[in-house]
């Protein structure tokens, strides 16, 4: 999506070689309106497949796939990345590694928000070891649901993450995909 990858190449900084930080209108502050055209791309691309939930993980991917959702007419389940009094204690857990944050999470998700019958779009705002997303196919798997597909934001392409998901045989839907990135060098996009 040349929109995105423009708007990267203005407001997104590359920090510590591998950090791309797009917190002013990503996953910090939320460009609203630039975010909801995600949003329709991602809607344009998985609209005749079903989708009765679109799913993500705490807390960056749930502005995206909340304005996601608004195409789909759907409600957004997020995975939580801790156990609250408040959370029934009937869950689906899988465990998923943050680069981000440097600790494994048990992320869940309850039994009574996600089950057979379901039509699943992951929606995430990176996709580079491919944690996240094979924590929600394991999810998915669990609960009887279909996981139709992912709706990445940016792909670090050069990471595994998109390869790994890919044999598994999830359908990944990058709107941008970065082949390189570095300080000096700046973000190179794949073709």
């Amino acid at each position: 999506m040349r929109l995105l990858e423009e708007r990267i190449k203005t407001d997104g900084k590359v920090r510590g070689g591998d950090v791309l930080k797009v917190d002013g209108f990503l996953n910090h502050m939320i460009d609203v309106r630039f975010v909801a055209e995600l949003g329709r791309e991602f809607y344009d691309i998985y609209k005749n497949c079903g989708i009765n939930k679109i799913l993500t993980i705490e807390s960056s991917g749930i502005g995206v796939a909340c304005l996601t959702a608004q195409f789909f007419d759907c409600p957004v389940v997020f995975a939580k990345k801790s156990k609250t009094k408040n959370i029934d204690p009937d869950v689906y857990s899988a465990p998923v590694f943050s680069y981000t944050h440097g600790k494994t999470y048990d992320v869940i998700v309850s039994k009574q928000y996600l089950g057979e019958g379901d039509r699943v779009l992951f929606i995430d705002d990176f996709l580079a070891r491919g944690n996240a997303l094979m924590g929600v196919v394991d999810i998915v798997r669990q609960s009887g649901a279909v996981l139709v597909g992912a709706g990445i934001v940016i792909e670090k392409a050069y990471q595994d993450g998109g390869e790994k998901a890919r044999a598994a045989g999830v359908r990944v839907e990058s709107l941008a995909r970065i082949a390189s990135m570095s300080e000096e060098g700046g973000i190179v996009f794949c073709d």
